[in-house]
């Protein structure tokens, strides 16, 4: 593997680190979002952004 390669796999497993941009906690559906929706929100922020959209 190249040094390009390394670095890039080692960034995309850092995208995937569970943690909430709203909230910062860590959660399982951070990652189902991110793929799904394309945020990195848990499900309690999702719903809080449906509801009150600010």
């Amino acid at each position: 593997m190249t040094e390009e390669k390394k670095t890039a796999d080692k960034k995309n497993l850092d995208e995937l680190d569970d943690i909430c941009e709203e909230c910062k906690k860590e959660d399982d559906s951070v990652s189902q979002n991110l793929i799904i929706n394309g945020y990195k929100i848990c499900n309690s922020c999702k719903v809080s952004k449906t509801l009150f959209p600010v």
